[in-house]
């Protein structure tokens, strides 16, 4: 049976951490009928944070799908992480979702990774909604949150409601679009009662009514003229124009609530239903034919060939490795043949699963714009694109931030080393910011992720799922190299043995780029100096050395490299004395270029009482941090913004405790790569740090 897809949703719940992303989402399954009772963050009873790390840490890690029904709606939800070291959970469940809803904290508006996953959201074209929490809380401002939305994530905030009452006397909230307060007042909050506009709100509602059609004026040509006219607007026609203005990302419909108190969710729902795009509503997918290389689209129609990508691959303890796929186009069976287009290798779908957290219900088939789970497949990971063998279609991938702290792990005993390497195989599969090499010097495993949180919890669900028992080193920074002038030199490779010899010349150009990041490698031998069939060779022995570095072992960004000339013999010449010699020369060039060490540097936010203040900005100080700016936030508390090197905050969640008596809160994201101090540098090369 074909559904019609004008009644499904692909939603996401995005925020910062804390700000209440799984209790709303909790409260959504419990007033769609998918729970009988509520779970609660706080006593580990929720049902998307399934972890046992997750009931414990009282943090989402993984995000979670979901599917409910909302007034004839199929609602595919999928709760993501807030904190910054599961980014790439937050970026692969956007690239999937057609719509977004943003939770913010009333009390703490806008935070830093707010900020973030708004940007991401912008970045895949994600419409959303906002969803203004907490408005029970001592300090929440309905008004003050829209207000910062405006100014920190330049959006065009439109409340659809006002707020009745404040802090702990928030009861409810008007509808400022139908002309009706919602008042919660039975514990579980399902029957709000519905009552006309209070008599002290009414000029508050009238004034958000007036800038809600302002705004919608400026946008439909039909509603400026009956506003002019003064004419009565049809609720429905102003939903219609809010739904279009939302779907072109030209205003954000603003609502509020309390999802720990049951205050509101419903009317989320409404809002989820009303003003986020069903799969007709996103623009169709685009791609590249496999074959001839064109750019080919693929609209949200059954009838049309199968796209699909993969978004997240799970090792289930029940059913092994689940792939979790977004359908764009056709439908996915269970039964039929698929292609993996990324790597040119027929799949069978075994079995389809409609997930609800780590529960699953078995279905036959996965039809356009809708998302579920195959049980079964081995060789296919994360942004990998599944289609009809007979029409290939490849959709662009995921792309992921590059990890930024290192440590050494190693097996306690014998029988925990084969358990390790299939334990860090299944976690690098499901996590793409999660890496693990082997560093050649030492022969030591290294993991590598986004934070000091992100590696514990890897580590622990090793011991936990896996029964891996491991000792793990200090954390290390992954510090890069650069060069910063322009050098040219020569590699010369030549062997001469009994039989045939071996004979490589090259000499390389190299610059810096104007950022420090990636690599660029030109060809600019002219004349056959160089045979053609030799040229890889070289970029692939320059390649290796940068892996490496000249400095202190870290690899090599920011550089062009220009291969201008050279020599060859007729016998002796071959790939590998090649390789060889634009190692050599790249490494005598690097050497001449002004080798400097980069490091991470982190963007920090610090939340502390006032007294505090002057000790805090201190120590970042003193750990090389530059001080960018301070606010005020509510409750007498001070937002202290800042850039600090990742290598001086290990450790520092502890600190700031001892300093603040418990009462300093900070986040910190990755910001971009500085060049590290002379006196610093000397340091780490010698190996100090």
């Amino acid at each position: 049976m074909s559904r019609d897809l004008r009644f499904l949703r692909n939603i996401g719940i995005i925020a910062h951490i804390d700000a209440g992303k799984t209790t709303t989402t909790e409260r959504i399954l419990f007033y769609t009928g998918k729970t009988y009772r509520l779970g609660n963050v706080d006593e580990g009873t929720t049902v998307t944070d399934y972890m046992d790390q997750e009931r414990e840490r009282g943090i989402t890690i993984t995000s979670a799908a979901i599917s409910c029904e909302w007034r004839d709606h199929q609602i595919n939800i999928i709760d993501t992480p807030g904190h910054i070291d599961f980014t790439a959970e937050v970026q692969r469940s956007l690239r999937v979702l057609d719509g977004g809803v943003v939770v913010f904290d009333a009390v703490a508006g806008v935070e830093p990774q707010s900020e973030t996953v708004w940007r991401q959201a912008d970045r895949y074209g994600v419409p959303r909604i906002a969803f203004v929490n907490k408005m029970d809380r001592v300090g929440a401002d309905f008004y003050r949150t829209i207000e910062m939305i405006k100014t920190r994530l330049r959006a065009e905030p439109v409340a659809i409601q006002v707020p009745i009452g404040r802090e702990s006397d928030f009861v409810g909230m008007v509808d400022i679009i139908e002309r009706k307060a919602f008042y919660f007042t039975d514990e579980m909050g399902a029957k709000p009662e519905v009552k006309p506009v209070p008599p002290e709100l009414e000029e508050e509602v009238g004034a958000a009514w007036e800038h809600l059609i302002e705004k919608l004026a400026e946008m439909d040509d039909r509603l400026m003229e009956m506003y002019i006219e003064g004419e009565e607007i049809p609720v429905e026609q102003v939903r219609a124009a809010l739904r279009k203005a939302t779907l072109a990302y030209a205003l954000v419909p603003v609502l509020c609530g309390s999802a720990l108190r049951n205050k509101g969710v419903q009317l989320v729902l409404d809002a989820i239903v009303d003003y986020l795009p069903s799969p007709l509503d996103v623009p169709p997918i685009h791609g590249v034919n496999p074959v001839t290389g064109e750019e080919e689209e693929r609209r949200a129609d059954v009838s049309e060939p199968l796209a699909s990508l993969v978004f997240k691959i799970v090792s289930d303890p029940y059913v092994g490795r689940l792939a979790f796929v977004r359908v764009y186009s056709g439908s996915l069976q269970s039964g039929k043949q698929v292609l993996n287009v990324n790597r040119n290798r027929r799949e069978r779908v075994g079995r389809l699963l409609q997930m609800y957290a780590e529960k699953r219900k078995e279905i036959k088939e996965v039809q356009a714009g809708d998302i579920a789970a195959i049980v079964g497949f081995k060789q296919t990971f994360t942004g990998e694109t599944l289609s009809d063998p007979s029409a290939p279609i490849l959709l662009e991938s995921i792309s992921f931030p590059e990890p930024v702290i290192s440590v050494a792990i190693e097996p306690k005993t014998k029988a925990d080393q084969d358990k390790l390497s299939a334990a860090l195989q299944r976690l690098s599969e499901e996590d793409p910011t999660f890496v693990v090499r082997t560093d050649k010097q030492t022969a030591q495993t290294i993991i590598s992720g986004m934070g000091e949180l992100h590696l514990d919890v890897l580590v622990e669900r090793m011991r936990r799922e896996f029964g891996v028992r491991a000792n793990v080193g200090r954390p290390q920074v992954a510090y890069r190299e650069t060069i910063t002038k322009p050098a040219k030199a020569e590699g010369r490779f030549i062997r001469q043995t009994g039989g045939r010899g071996q004979y490589g010349d090259v000499w390389l150009e190299i610059e810096p780029l104007p950022k420090p990041e990636g690599f660029v490698f030109e060809n600019k031998i002219v004349g056959g100096v160089i045979p053609k069939e030799f040229i890889p060779p070289v970029e692939q022995g320059v390649k290796e050395m940068m892996d490496t570095g000249v400095l202190a072992g870290y690899p090599m960004v920011g550089v062009r490299v220009s291969l201008v000339n050279g020599s060859y013999h007729e016998v002796d010449s071959s790939e590998m004395a090649f390789k060889i010699a634009g190692g050599l020369a790249f490494r005598e060039a690097a050497r001449k270029a002004g080798p400097v060490l980069l490091e991470p540097v982190m963007k920090v936010e610090v939340v502390v009482p006032e007294q505090y203040m002057g000790d805090v900005i201190g120590d970042l100080s003193s750990k090389r941090g530059s001080i960018e700016g301070m606010e005020p936030v509510a409750g007498g508390l001070r937002a202290i913004h800042a850039f600090v090197p990742l290598s001086e905050m290990f450790g520092y969640a502890t600190v700031l405790r001892s300093m603040t008596q418990g009462r300093g809160t900070f986040t910190m994201e990755f910001d971009h790569y500085e060049k590290v101090r002379p006196e610093v540098a000397e340091k780490i090369i010698r190996g100090g740090v």
